[in-house]
């Protein structure tokens, strides 16, 4: 059992800066996350308690490190100094997976032994840029993604074997390649070395495909708890036709088909869509179907038809909704909205033009994602309101 009033320090956490509330035990981040979204969200109506973890520890199922050099040439592995291009070298950290961390540093000891160098940003000379691991919750399927600058690979065969004789878990190698002058992580071109170049795992009793570049929540054990909340606070009985507006790779909405009448996605990146179709068809979910477009205006379009929608669900990034794309929701008028955020500030915004449109706020609850961060997820359920009621 986790004792929650204790704070196991990371002796990393000053250098590093991604933990900003390494100084709390977990009990009281809860109290402080409530309190803030309480402060924030309190005039919209009661905010329902947190949702936090039973083990707030190694949480993290996505780890990406970068691959660097000190001035005296070792190699190191790690991540970036919060608002800088400096690597901080990690062995393990306190909220990712363990065995991620493990596969990084077997891949950092075994550069040298197939005399490979990390890439050097300045120079634009060298190979191997990060390394990204994503691991199944609850399949345990380990995916190891090498991004290196070239696609010529040295000793390629022999490099992937001694890592999994290392670590004979690892379900699928890939290499991505990414020759740019750029900040992004993943390049456009992925070559599978070992394995199927994905992985899949389970979540609310669906499958979903990840690979490279697709889209699956960090910390699956509680998107668990934050999607049955959604569930809850759309009150599907079967009937409803449902908006997945920001549907990405398709999870909600292929999740909330079993209790929905008809589910539509829609959403602008090409490459999310396809997946979304073909997580659909994995979960054999033929009450759904995804359309590559603009939400707001897909929402738009289907008002001035004459097409109507029970319940709208908003998945925005941390930015939130321009007016543009609330305006849409408000002209489709659906019965309930189900607002997921990321980020209360903004979230605030968006719920004082929705109540200033015909929608009051019927409840609230946090879900705490990123426990040792800043970062509470919210879950807002919005209904239109009874013209006849002031």
């Amino acid at each position: 059992m986790i004792n929650l009033a204790q704070v196991e320090r990371c002796p990393l956490a000053k250098k590093c800066g991604g933990c900003q509330l390494q100084n709390m035990d977990y009990a009281r981040q809860l109290k402080f996350k409530q309190a803030s979204v309480e402060k924030l969200l309190g005039k919209f109506g009661r905010v329902g308690k947190i949702v936090g973890m039973d083990n707030p520890y190694h949480y993290r199922c996505k780890v990406q490190a970068a691959f660097g050099t000190t001035r005296g040439g070792k190699i190191i592995s790690g991540v970036y100094q919060s608002s800088s291009h400096r690597i901080v070298n990690v062995d393990s950290c306190l909220i990712e997976d363990e065995k991620a961390d493990e596969i990084i540093v077997t891949i950092r000891s075994l550069l040298p032994k197939f005399k490979l160098r990390p890439y050097n940003e300045d120079s634009g000379v060298g190979f191997l840029r990060h390394v990204l691991i994503r691991k199944g919750y609850n399949s345990g399927q380990i995916l190891v993604v090498l991004v290196t600058a070239s696609s010529v690979f040295p000793s390629k065969n022999n490099f992937v074997g001694a890592l999994l004789k290392a670590h004979p878990e690892i379900t699928t190698v890939v290499q991505n390649i990414n020759g740019k002058r750029t900040n992004l992580v993943l390049g456009d071109v992925n070559k599978t070395i070992y394995g199927d170049g994905y992985i899949e795992d389970s979540l609310c009793g669906c499958t979903f495909r990840i690979s490279p570049q697709s889209f699956y929540q960090i910390n699956p054990a509680q998107t668990e708890r934050l999607y049955s909340l959604v569930i809850e606070y759309a009150q599907l009985t079967g009937k409803e036709r449902v908006i997945d507006a920001y549907c990405g790779t398709g999870t909600i909405g292929i999740i909330a088909s079993k209790q929905a009448g008809e589910v539509i996605g829609a959403e602008l990146n090409a490459s999310a869509v396809r997946d979304a179709k073909s997580n659909a068809a994995r979960n054999s979910a033929e009450n759904i179907r995804f359309i590559c477009a603009d939400a707001g205006e897909f929402m738009r379009d289907m008002a001035q038809a004459g097409e109507k929608a029970d319940v709208v669900f908003m998945d925005p990034p941390r930015a939130g909704s321009d007016k543009r794309f609330l305006s849409s929701v408000v002209t489709l008028s659906p019965d309930r909205v189900v607002y997921i955020s990321c980020n209360p500030e903004t979230l605030e915004r968006d719920l004082r033009y929705l109540t200033a449109h015909g929608y009051v706020v019927k409840k609230m609850r946090p879900v705490d994602m990123f426990p040792f961060t800043h970062h509470c997820e919210m879950v807002v359920m919005l209904e239109k309101r009874d013209e006849n009621t002031k």
